[in-house]
């Protein structure tokens, strides 16, 4: 017997390319881009053990738990690494930025996360980038919460190595990804004789098989399902526009907050600036007294297909995140989460105001 998803005629090199342009204008990006075939933490780790070696200085960023990975992987590349890390109810600052620079001088190599989805935080690149750019520092993003929810321009903001995956914002797949390179990123991996080669984290196999040879004969077989739903969420979000995407996203973090703070019982914003919070996940701090995972667990009993989740870690006795991206970046949505919060809380005994809450959605949506 046949099957839609199984009897597919193979992806051609053409039909790939295709989809990569499609991208590169996603990001309104003149640089390379490859796709490539798994999660985004598979062009991450590339792009670091790709650009950093023993003598390379990299200040790492740490705003969240992608933060501290990326730490990881440079000392293992041999780097010697300056970890900023500020606290994750806010955002670094472009100052801090400059301060690192003016401390170490020997800085070649700067990691940062865009938007934090798991501490609900986002990041000034724009101005982070002005600030590394006039260092000469290569400068690597991960994107991967922030395309398709906020601004996202990695050529204008200096972004060296810009990774993006589909499986929010863009409410796409997970099992693909892609990472725009600029010319000197690629000259920076050329030169490490540690690069990774003849492997699956091996961007400079892309680039000498794959981009220099006319994007005419693929590295190996495609993960052909991914692929054409990674086509289709682009073909979505070109229909509904990237700027009314970003604003849906924008409008539902508003809302979110804003039901937050009017739902009472103790609940409020994690992030304590608006201006610092991501338009992918609205993270909440837990009332007083009440464990963050327990109330989400309650909260999920009468619809467990809701965005909720509790903080990882250390922080899943006290945060409660709303992923409000890709397809659950709605009205609706909000409503019910903060409706099923707030009939969790008060099962506990706490003092909510569900009708407060429902007007401080509807205003903000209305807005």
């Amino acid at each position: 017997m046949t099957h839609p998803l199984l009897d597919l005629a193979p992806l051609s090199a053409a039909h790939f390319a295709a989809i990569e342009d499609r991208v590169a204008r996603l990001l309104d990006t003149r640089q390379d881009v490859v796709i490539t075939q798994g999660e985004a933490l598979l062009p991450l780790e590339g792009c670091i053990r790709g650009a950093a070696r023993p003598g390379t200085t990299a200040l790492n960023v740490i705003t969240g738990p992608y933060g501290q990975t990326f730490g990881d992987w440079l000392r293992d590349c041999g780097a010697t690494v300056v970890d900023l890390a500020v606290p994750f109810h806010t955002a670094v600052t472009a100052a801090q930025v400059e301060e690192a620079f003016a401390a170490h001088p020997e800085i070649d190599f700067v990691s940062l996360v865009h938007a934090e989805a798991a501490t609900g935080n986002t990041n000034p690149v724009a101005e982070i980038g002005e600030v590394v750019r006039a260092h000469g520092a290569l400068f690597m993003l991960d994107a991967v919460a922030s395309v398709a929810a906020e601004p996202l321009l990695p050529d204008a903001w200096g972004v060296d190595l810009c990774v993006i995956g589909a499986q929010k914002a863009m409410g796409g797949p997970a099992g693909v990804s892609a990472v725009s390179v600029s010319e000197r990123a690629w000259e920076r991996i050329a030169a490490n004789p540690q690069a990774p080669r003849r492997s699956y984290l091996s961007l400079l196999d892309w680039k000498q098989r794959w981009i220099d040879g006319g994007r005419k004969a693929l590295l190996h077989a495609p993960a052909q399902l991914e692929m054409l739903a990674l086509e289709a969420c682009l073909e979505r979000i070109e229909s509904e526009g990237l700027d009314a995407l970003m604003a849906r996203h924008t409008t539902a973090a508003a809302a979110t907050r804003a039901g937050a703070v009017a739902l009472g019982g103790g609940l409020e914003p994690y992030v304590h600036e608006a201006r610092d919070a991501a338009p992918v996940a609205t993270t909440l701090r837990a009332p007083r007294g009440v464990d963050a995972a327990e109330l989400v667990a309650r909260s999920l009993a009468a619809d467990p297909v809701l965005p909720l989740v509790a903080g990882g870690g250390a922080l899943a006795e006290e945060m409660i995140r709303v992923n409000h991206y890709g397809p659950d970046a709605t009205r609706g949505v909000v409503h019910a989460s903060l409706a099923a919060l707030g009939a969790a809380m008060g099962e506990l005994g706490l003092a909510v105001d569900l009708e407060g809450a429902r007007r401080a959605v509807t205003e903000a949506w209305q807005a």
